[in-house]
């Protein structure tokens, strides 16, 4: 499954490629022009990545550990969501309570886009750990 900003992206990318592909009757210009794209996004990513790792560094956690914590947050979310509302709601159902309101809901939608991010991101993690460009803290044994 993409994701919704990478789907933007590729979408937005694909239409400058209609257009010059619809303005420039030279084929080995267009060429030209679709690589001079690719490469001036693949710097723009490779700067991205770059600040990533530096923030990634840093030693404020306010600095360093927004992204775990969004991680934490989007599972605390999925907990409630799937399983505690769930079960919670059940119990009370089996015990013969009633509530007068409804328990809290998580707009999943919206959850499910921000954890498929972390996940890529995660997967992305792992390709640069089998890459040896990982940065350890502490070794396990």
């Amino acid at each position: 499954m993409a994701l919704p900003a990478f789907d933007a992206l590729t979408g937005l990318v694909d239409r400058v490629f209609g257009v010059v592909d619809s303005l420039v009757t030279d084929k080995d210009q267009a060429a030209r022009l679709k690589h001079e794209l690719h490469m001036t996004l693949s710097k723009l990513n490779l700067a991205q990545i770059a600040v990533n790792a530096e923030e990634a560094k840093h030693a404020s956690l306010f600095v360093a550990g927004w992204r775990p914590f969004i991680g934490w947050v989007c599972g605390a979310a999925l907990a409630w969501q799937f399983i505690l509302a769930p079960v919670l709601q059940w119990g009370l159902t089996l015990a013969g309570l009633e509530l007068t309101y409804s328990l809290p809901q998580v707009a999943s939608d919206r959850l499910m886009e921000l954890v498929l991010a972390m996940l890529g991101m995660a997967g992305l993690r792992t390709y640069e750990k089998r890459s040896g460009v990982s940065r350890e803290k502490v070794k396990r044994r």
